[in-house]
């Protein structure tokens, strides 16, 4: 473990710890709220927030938080007008947002570089303020998580059971899209705007493929997330390719793997349950499956 002797991949691996806890586990509410582009919309906003802070002279890393947390404002407000057509405010925003950041790259010379690491990612650079903010959004992101725990697992599966519970739908809405504005923005280091999205829908995708409860989904994607990132840490500082990348196959990986061994335990469980059954309650059995 000689590469944990250099600070700057002991930045990256709190760095990336810190949001392989937090990703995975908003992931999941937002897989579970059929919100998973909301995740690429808020960084590619973010983008146009990094471009924006360049062009006026700002902190880009501050600009592109602040910009992705009032896009993730505007689309849980945009939610509300088009109930109907849940998709549109996504379409809006990420179109709107791309366009934005465009226009504002077109204005900044010499802007190639330093596109590219918030375009993929550029973990092993991650400076002491960004990792302070990925702390204070993890942290905030944890104890949000925890306290309203139940308010929030009324609102995902339902919204009209949650108002008539007392859950006040439409602040809670909007606190959750904010905080993910947040989680966005803090993961862009890490992973980078084109593959943000990875980090936070991958190991939520597998969580939900094989958990058998809510808790154990959360859990599992949590896992999944801190594996994906620690050992693509590790390859791409073995092997030089870059960490982001790196991560997101592996992360694709294990779900690939995940989704070709339940298909082999399917196929060997119905073979299986075949020798059991005479052929007359076979056929029954399998019209019953159907």
């Amino acid at each position: 473990m000689d590469m944990l002797g250099y600070e700057f991949m002991q930045r990256a691996f709190w760095a990336g710890g810190l949001i392989g806890v937090i990703a995975p586990l908003l992931g999941v509410y937002l897989m579970l709220r059929r919100q998973a582009l909301m995740a690429d919309t808020l960084s590619h906003v973010s983008l146009a927030g990094v471009a924006l802070g360049s062009v006026m002279q700002l902190n880009p890393s501050l600009s592109g938080f602040a910009l992705a947390v009032a896009a993730g404002i505007v689309i849980e407000q945009l939610r509300r007008s088009y109930r109907t057509y849940s998709e549109l405010p996504v379409a809006i925003i990420m179109t709107s947002g791309l366009a934005l950041a465009v226009v504002l790259m077109s204005l900044k010379q010499n802007w190639s570089k330093s596109f590219s690491s918030y375009l993929f990612g550029s973990i092993v650079a991650v400076s002491n303020t960004q990792l302070l903010l990925i702390a204070a959004v993890a942290l905030i992101g944890f104890l949000y998580f925890i306290i309203l725990r139940r308010p929030l697992y009324n609102l995902t599966f339902d919204e009209d059971t949650a108002a008539i519970s007392g859950v006040r739908v439409r602040l809670l809405s909007l606190s959750f899209a904010v905080l993910t504005g947040m989680i966005v923005a803090a993961a862009m280091p890490v992973v980078g705007v084109l593959l943000v999205s990875a980090l936070i829908v991958l190991p939520a995708s597998l969580a939900l493929r094989v958990a058998s409860g809510f808790t154990a989904a959360i859990l599992i994607a949590i896992g999944t997330g801190l594996a994906g990132v620690f050992s693509g840490l590790s390859m791409s500082y073995y092997i030089d390719t870059p960490p982001g990348g790196t991560i997101a196959l592996i992360l694709l990986t294990f779900l690939l793997i995940t989704l070709l061994l339940q298909k082999l335990l399917r196929v060997y469980g119905r073979r299986s349950t075949k020798k059991q059954y005479p052929k007359k309650e076979l056929l029954k059995h399998e019209i019953l499956e159907s």
